[in-house]
């Protein structure tokens, strides 16, 4: 019996590591209408740029119309203008996006249009743990940054509940390989941030990508990181 290596070129090899190495890291921004309008995708897609990130892709069903002063950024997103996140959970609308798209990193602003319509914090939070368990069957290592939501003219103290409660449910939902990272929407937006007391003005969204930012690189930096064993 004759056993037979095959060997592969140094130099075969080193186009293999470097087309793994080249592989677009997929984030898909999730909402509702403060993602699918806002023009904060697209300064957080030109700070990422200007930073030396590059091998992205925004990822979803949905590509934005919006006009914003970037002049080139990748406009796919899941941002769906009035959309419940308990509705998207109960309707199991996020498996189908997320079949389709595939994203490494989910960037989640939700809720706002669950205060508008009184819904209790407890089914809000309820609502995200079936979003997560949704991801986590999509990519067992699906990296998920959750925001504290803006805050809005609906319910202001409904605004607080719910952000309140997102820092321990994620803390009793996050895993080593699919971490939740919670990341503070609320702070250090006002009035004077919003067009109609819901959804945010320039200001308003520079603000938000600014604080979008670290936590989404680093994501990105673990998702890129080869896979330990």
């Amino acid at each position: 019996m004759h056993l037979y290596r095959t060997f592969i070129p140094i130099g075969v090899i080193g186009l293999i590591v470097r087309a793994v190495a080249q592989v677009s890291t997929k984030i898909m921004p999730l909402g509702d209408s403060i993602t699918e309008w806002g023009c904060w995708r697209a300064y957080l897609w030109d700070k990422l740029q200007l930073g030396g990130i590059e091998n992205i892709d925004f990822v979803g069903s949905v590509t934005s119309t919006t006009t914003c002063n970037v002049s080139d950024w990748d406009r796919d997103n899941e941002g769906h203008a009035g959309y419940l996140a308990i509705d998207i959970a109960n309707n199991n609308l996020l498996v189908g996006w997320l079949s389709s798209a595939n994203p490494d990193i989910v960037v989640m602003h939700l809720g706002t249009n669950d205060i508008a319509n009184n819904k209790p914090t407890s089914d809000i939070i309820t609502s995200f743990s079936t979003l997560v368990d949704q991801m986590r069957a999509s990519k067992p290592t699906m990296k998920i940054l959750v925001a504290k939501i803006i805050p809005s003219i609906f319910n202001n103290q409904s605004d607080v509940d719910l952000n309140d409660a997102i820092t321990p449910w994620a803390l009793s939902k996050t895993m080593t390989a699919s971490p939740i990272i919670v990341v503070d929407q609320y702070t250090g937006i006002s009035t004077s941030d919003l067009i109609d007391g819901v959804h945010p003005n320039d200001s308003g969204d520079e603000k938000i990508a600014d604080v979008w930012y670290q936590p989404l690189v680093n994501a990105i930096n673990d998702s890129q990181s080869p896979a330990k064993v």
